[in-house]
């Protein structure tokens, strides 16, 4: 391999869901920076469609595609467009997730529990599922699941988010997937990895700017670097787990947190 070809993505088709905001956002753009076609899928159709179009003005091919990874028809029809549009999928960003209520798990209502479940641990099993098909046809592929710094510990009350044990036992749960997978398909070609980001600046945009700051000040009291992170600064992980820079690396998930969980 050519060093400096090693993170070059040309004619490489990439899927990526939650690609409307935050990181999935970041995901997009920087795989689109390296050569991939993306395709962009959210629940929000105008927000994945915002990201495509900021891809197409620096010339990227893409698309986007309105999806509920919960739902399992809504998934089957977002994989069959990627792949009858670009001819394969050879990277997954499996990057959907939603918080939980923050409540404690006793006041906790069942449905809220299914609803955390159904996205977070369920629909990321139902988006590997479907592609796990096309990739083992091809003998080729790497598949990254977004996890989370919470799914490697217990969290923090007072400096995390609280009350999030629902969101926090799935993203174990995306963990446990992600290496059991990833034995089980690694000599169809296919790698699966997970990144566990920590706190980034990817509050919500209805939380009011002034909140977001005092939420991001309380959580940067925790972090070694003494900042949270900025969604852009993941895109270099992003890419080195896409491309062949990580071609001896499946199971593993990285952590991107400034030494929160060090």
């Amino acid at each position: 391999m050519k060093h400096k070809n090693m993170f070059d993505l040309t004619d490489r088709v990439a899927l990526v869901t939650a690609a409307g905001r935050g990181l999935g956002r970041e995901f997009c753009i920087a795989l689109a920076a390296f050569g991939a076609d993306v395709v962009c899928s959210d629940i929000d159709i105008q927000k994945a469609e915002e990201t495509a179009g900021l891809l197409k003005e620096s010339g990227h091919r893409c698309m986007a595609i309105e999806a509920d990874v919960s739902q399992p028809d809504h998934v089957q029809r977002m994989v069959n467009l990627t792949a009858d549009r670009y001819g394969s999928i050879d990277i997954l960003f499996n990057n959907a997730g939603i918080r939980n209520q923050p409540v404690r798990l006793h006041e906790l209502s069942l449905e809220e529990w299914d609803r955390i479940m159904a996205v977070n641990l369920r629909g990321m099993f139902v988006v590997m599922r479907a592609v796990l098909r096309v990739m083992v046809q091809q003998q080729r592929g790497t598949i990254i699941n977004t996890a989370s710094v919470i799914g490697l510990m217990a969290g923090c009350e007072e400096y995390s988010l609280p009350n999030a044990a629902p969101y926090g036992i799935a993203k174990h749960g995306v963990i446990g997937l992600t290496k059991h997978a990833a034995v089980a398909y690694a000599r169809d070609g296919i790698r699966i990895n997970a990144i566990a980001p920590g706190p980034h600046r990817t509050w919500p945009s209805s939380v009011p700017k002034e909140q977001a700051e005092k939420i991001y000040k309380k959580i940067s009291r925790s972090i070694p670097m003494g900042r949270v992170g900025e969604p852009d600064e993941i895109r270099g992980l992003a890419v080195y787990l896409a491309s062949d820079a990580s071609g001896y690396v499946t199971g593993a998930t990285i952590v991107h947190d400034g030494g929160f969980t060090a």
